[in-house]
């Protein structure tokens, strides 16, 4: 099957070359081609140009995209979209006063969400999800990280991760598949039944939950959420260290309530993300400057929890590079609308529209290693696009806050 796209108002974010993470200077570049062309075939980017240097291809299908634009798709590199409920009550909860830790610390947060978790059949948590995944890909999302982490026992951690696998092979309910990273992420809580033994539970992750999902090819990396009240830095190295011994890579949670040294430590551990980042000391911005770790802001979740916004114009400057991701979860993200997050980027991080269009795009797809399949319009990547109709410039997407402008979303080359 073959998609001819002609006279394209401007193709953007063209890249030839897109193997390592843009840094600096390269994030205020968003190279584009006005009144272009673009060719599809078996579902892959086959040529582009401008219409200057246009020559026929053959295809099915051709349309006239006099006054669209047309872009990748969204990659969101750090989610929670398989879980079982909503939390509205904690909601209620924080809106009279009480703190996202002082409401786990009294058992909400995660342990309310994995308590839930715990009676939903697999079926049943899988049909939430494909509902949830059918959501965030008609918004522009065209690859996905999941994690487990709202299990928090051996059966339900393989639950959850079992479900991304099914959502991987089946895609959205019209079948439309998107690339799907998996990761593992049983130390997101400490469970209620090992409150006074924390060891036991590092054990379980370590010698029960990791060698089954191994066995069952159920992860692509590994995670754990290093925060104060929550994994030590030295917890958060061996449980990553025992991952690798497995082929896990880290993408892990830091610095969203507190600065520990866990950036440094995973940086030094070879972390392939270090995600949140609301919290930011000296230290943290000289561990992360010119290393290959991404840094991953979430600020959706600052929104949603009323945090700071990740220091990401700063970490630019400092020879960091920088994704942003939705962070979609039951308690501190209820939303994987990437659009939002676009705007929240420009409207209280301060980034130009450019800059973060590069963290949703390419550097994103860097945060999931898909830097070869995705986030960019570059031949032999897939074909997974957006296309907006009756917008003047990129900016207007962040513009129209709370709004999805996007006409029309392409995944593996076909309309959704």
């Amino acid at each position: 099957m073959s998609k001819l796209f002609t006279n394209i108002k401007e193709l953007i974010q063209v890249r030839e070359q897109t193997n390592q993470p843009l840094r600096g200077k390269q994030m205020d570049e968003l190279p584009s081609i006005k009144n272009a062309y673009l060719w599809l075939e078996d579902g892959l980017i086959k040529d582009y140009g401008s219409m200057d240097n246009y020559h026929p291809h053959p295809a099915e299908e051709v349309y006239d995209c006099t006054g669209m634009i047309i872009t990748p798709g969204y990659v969101d590199s750090h989610t929670h979209l398989v879980f079982a409920g909503t939390r509205e009550k904690e909601f209620e909860d924080r809106i009279h006063g009480l703190s996202y830790e002082e409401i786990a610390a009294r058992g909400g947060g995660i342990l309310n969400s994995a308590a839930a978790l715990e009676k939903m059949t697999e079926e049943e948590l899988f049909e939430q999800a494909r509902c949830r995944l059918d959501q965030v890909v008609a918004q522009g999302t065209t690859a996905i990280e999941i994690k487990s982490g709202y299990g928090l026992s051996v059966e339900s951690e393989l639950k959850i991760l079992r479900v991304v696998s099914r959502l991987r092979e089946s895609g959205t309910n019209s079948h439309h598949k998107i690339p799907i990273k998996s990761t593992f992420l049983g130390a997101h809580a400490l469970p209620v039944n090992y409150k006074e033994d924390r060891e036991a539970y590092i054990n379980l992750i370590i010698d029960e939950m990791l060698p089954k999902i191994a066995e069952e090819h159920l992860a692509d990396y590994i995670d754990v959420f290093c925060e104060q009240n929550y994994f030590t830095v030295k917890e958060m190295l061996r449980i990553i260290e025992a991952g690798s011994a497995y082929g896990l890579k880290a993408k892990v949670h830091v610095n969203q309530f507190n600065s520990i040294g866990s950036i440094e430590a995973a940086v030094r551990a070879g972390a392939v993300s270090v995600d949140h980042l609301e919290v930011m000391e000296a230290s943290d911005f000289t561990a992360l400057s010119g290393s290959t770790t991404i840094a991953t802001a979430l600020p959706s979740c600052s929104f949603f929890l009323g945090l700071d916004y990740a220091p990401v114009n700063e970490m630019i400057d400092r020879d960091i590079a920088v994704s942003l991701a939705s962070d979609y979860n039951p308690g501190s993200t209820p939303s994987g609308n990437l659009n939002f997050v676009f705007s929240l980027a420009c409207i209280k991080m301060k980034m130009t529209p450019q800059r973060a269009f590069n963290a949703l795009t390419i550097n994103a797809a860097h945060a999931l290693e898909l830097e070869k399949e995705l986030g960019s319009i570059t031949i032999g990547k897939k074909a997974n696009l957006m296309i907006f109709k009756n917008i003047e410039s990129i900016a207007a997407i962040p513009y129209n806050f709370g709004q999805v402008v996007i006409d029309k979303v392409i995944v593996n080359g076909q309309f959704i």
